[in-house]
């Protein structure tokens, strides 16, 4: 007699109770061997036996009800099939377990999260919780799951074009970016032989260049440097304010700044650049070390330069230095950001002092590759650039004063 719901439900609370009695499963048997087996314990799960190279043996295909009757005759009906092929259903099925959970162990979010892991240290705490936030929203709900080596590049495409399709096309291309990484990582380690993002390189359009706000009239940045002076915020981010236009590095590097790398003695400050991997030497302009000296008296205890407000065991915020730009009236959307003050300096120093291009470019840490190739050397020009930073800083000072503009020598 074939089973239903029903003869299950009537037949249910005896069998259980005899199983209990006698210690024993009970069978309920559906047809062509498939069978519900009530144990002492209370359980019920799907059972069938079979025979294979002479063997008994059993599979077991889940329990009831979250295995339902008709989903019980399925797997049965597919396990008989492969009997009639010679294949054994009950190792067909421990090999694929094995391969599903060799795929997960090998599945993009599990070589992605091991890229991160290693990926963090070398990198500002903001750069790596962009690139986690980005894989968990944009990249795993769509990839996480697939084995690393299966991954194509129309399956990136696609993720791509949904991001770009957001109006985020510079996010598009960061991802893209992050994507390689991960499959280079995976080539590194065995999980995968090529890596299908770089040839998805230019498949979303380049965004439209956008500049960062800059200030670059010299009598309007004597106007800003003075309102510096007068910032009513807390000492730290005054002094943040006043050391981003002397010594023109970017945001995050200035805000996550260690004293560990600060030698005021020798007057440098070393440290790595996340965004190119290279080790930078910014050279400090006597008025610099100044107010670092004064900083250290209040921050020098602990390991940043620009504690939070909140904690002083992580940096300042990312906003600190708009925020305080926003609060002495300056729009940083058209005016000057903490990034414009790079702009700034670039352009003066070129178009105002007559500085050369590749010694500013190099304290900018930009990589301009040289006659024999390399991209960037920390100490290169290391003396003509000591000499540019502090013309700079004292060009500052001389612009700021009265709002006139000082004649510094130009760079010969």
């Amino acid at each position: 007699m074939k089973l239903t719901d029903a003869v299950i439900k009537a037949k249910t609370r005896a069998l259980h109770a005899l199983a209990k009695d006698t210690g024993k499963p009970q069978k309920l048997a559906d047809g062509a061997g498939l069978y519900l087996l009530f144990t002492p314990a209370g359980g019920r799960s799907w059972n069938a036996k079979y025979r294979i190279s002479g063997k008994e043996k059993r599979s077991t295909y889940g329990q009831y009800p979250t295995i339902t009757l008709a989903q019980a005759r399925e797997r049965h009906q597919e396990a008989r099939k492969l009997l009639a092929e010679g294949i054994d259903p009950g190792e067909r099925r421990k090999a694929d377990k094995r391969a599903a959970k060799m795929a997960a162990a090998n599945s993009f979010e599990a070589v992605a999260k091991e890229w991160l892991a290693e990926y963090g240290p070398t990198v500002t705490g903001s750069t790596y919780d962009h690139a986690k936030a980005w894989m968990e929203n944009d990249v795993f709900p769509w990839l996480g799951r697939r084995p690393l080596a299966e991954i194509d590049a129309p399956e990136i495409l696609d993720v791509l074009k949904r991001i770009d399709g957001r109006g985020a096309r510079h996010t598009a291309h960061k991802v893209r970016s992050k994507i390689s990484l991960v499959f280079r990582y995976g080539i590194r380690h065995g999980y995968c032989r090529s890596d299908p993002a770089r040839d998805l390189i230019g498949a979303i359009p380049q965004p439209k260049t956008t500049h960062f706000a800059s200030i670059t009239d010299p009598a309007k940045v004597g106007e800003m440097l003075r309102a510096f002076e007068g910032f009513s915020g807390t000492f730290a981010v005054q002094c943040a304010l006043k050391l981003a236009p002397v010594l023109f590095v970017r945001p995050g590097e200035l805000r996550t700044a260690e004293w560990a790398h600060i030698d005021l003695d020798k007057a440098e400050w070393r440290y790595r650049v996340s965004k190119t991997g290279t080790d930078h030497l910014v050279p400090l302009a006597t008025q610099a070390v100044s107010i670092l000296r004064e900083l250290h008296a209040l921050t020098g205890h602990g390991r940043y330069v620009f504690p939070g407000a909140r904690s002083h065991e992580r940096p300042m915020s990312e906003a600190a230095i708009n925020a305080a730009l926003r609060r002495l009236g300056y729009d940083t959307r058209t005016e000057i950001t903490g990034h414009g003050f790079r702009a700034m300096a670039r352009t003066i120093l070129h178009e105002e002092l007559g500085q050369k291009p590749e010694v500013i470019e190099h304290q900018l840490a930009h990589a301009v590759p040289d006659m024999l190739g390399a991209a960037y050397n920390r100490t290169k020009f290391i003396k003509e650039r000591r000499a540019m930073m502090q013309i700079w800083a004292d060009y500052l000072d001389s612009i700021k004063v009265g709002g006139h503009v000082i004649p510094l020598a130009r760079a010969s």
